[in-house]
């Protein structure tokens, strides 16, 4: 009973004591690589989520928005910045990310809006998925602004809805002999309309929606010296 009123005690004061000394000697040491791994653990949690990217900004550590040509499950490092991981965009699951994951890493990275939808398993990633992505900028690397690939996401989809469709019934379609043919897919045609992208407020209403904090910028930005 003696030992028991500080057995207790010491044993997980000496074992929180261990896992605190080597958290503090990783976070001194590879600051980028830990809070990462930090974020990666937190991503349910919008809250700490929002937290540790500010504590990442206020040690100039870059944390780059998620992008379906370049980010993983979790957050990642790439050249001493975090990467956002696709887990911590709302509405998009796991299914929806070992398709987008699998069809990069086995056909190399997406060019436009309709290489993506026709690779990509739609059965997994819908359109709910799809408009997540564009409006957290994950789709910006496609070459258009995130208000034209919104714009065309619907024509798309369907288009590239019968082509798989197509190939699981084992069909060709007159499209894929004229892709084969030419060297031209000319059934991915799409026509991008001609404007604007979303100006900064809306532009970080979606990431808020998306992600549940802002990434590219915060609406006091242009406040921020006054305030200091």
């Amino acid at each position: 009973a003696k030992f028991a009123e500080y057995g207790f005690n010491k044993s997980h004061s000496a074992a929180y004591a261990y896992i605190s000394f080597q958290t503090a000697y990783l976070k001194a040491h590879y600051p980028v690589e830990f809070m990462a791994a930090l974020l990666s653990c937190e991503m349910d949690n919008t809250d700490k989520v929002v937290k540790h990217i500010n504590e990442c900004r206020e040690k100039d550590i870059d944390v780059l928005p998620p992008d379906i040509n370049f980010s993983r499950q979790d957050f990642t490092v790439l050249d001493g910045k975090i990467r956002f991981g696709l887990a911590a965009v709302k509405n998009v699951g796991l299914g929806a990310i070992e398709s987008i994951l699998s069809a990069r890493d086995s056909g190399g990275s997406f060019t436009c809006l309709a290489d993506f939808c026709s690779r990509i398993d739609l059965r997994k990633t819908n359109k709910k998925v799809l408009e997540s992505l564009i409006k957290c900028g994950a789709c910006d690397c496609l070459g258009k602004n995130r208000a034209q690939l919104l714009a065309v996401l619907e024509d798309v989809v369907g288009m590239a809805q019968r082509r798989q469709k197509e190939k699981e019934r084992k069909q060709v379609s007159m499209f894929e002999m004229i892709a084969e043919t030419t060297g031209q897919d000319e059934g991915f045609d799409i026509v991008y309309p001609e404007i604007d992208d979303w100006d900064k407020k809306e532009r970080l209403t979606f990431e808020k929606e998306c992600l549940g904090f802002y990434i590219t910028g915060h609406p006091l930005d242009e406040y921020r010296q006054i305030l200091k």
